[in-house]
């Protein structure tokens, strides 16, 4: 399978209420996709990074921070730096940072009707 084609699967898997996602979960695939990164589209270990971020609170923000920088240049484009600077806020709107409600509903708009265009 393709990154594109993990994203659509993990998608239809998972959904989006995220008070039935595990996070644990979601923290072994990052930390296994860190490990093992399949090249091509980085938007499989985006998605999981970002429903880490909905998921998630300060005490995520390493792992994010480890994804978004030791894989490669590709990758830290694509995890959103604002991800982590909200969770580093609690949260809160401020100093050029969306509120975390905000930014899951961004979060959930892209990827609700996602498909894997990579076939």
């Amino acid at each position: 399978m393709t990154n594109e084609q993990r994203a659509e699967a993990l998608i239809f898997e998972q959904g989006f209420e995220f008070d039935k996602i595990d996070k644990n979960y979601i923290r072994l695939l990052i930390e296994d996709e860190i490990a093992n990164f399949q090249e091509g589209s980085s938007e499989y270990i985006r998605l999981l990074c970002g429903y880490l971020f909905c998921l998630g609170d300060e005490s995520d923000i390493e792992l994010i921070r480890k994804a978004k920088n030791d894989i490669n240049f590709d990758v830290g484009c694509m995890i959103d730096q604002e991800w982590i600077d909200s969770l580093a806020n609690g949260g809160a709107a401020g100093d050029g940072v969306r509120s975390k409600s905000e930014l899951i509903d961004i979060f959930v708009e892209y990827y609700k009707d996602f498909e894997a265009d990579d076939f």
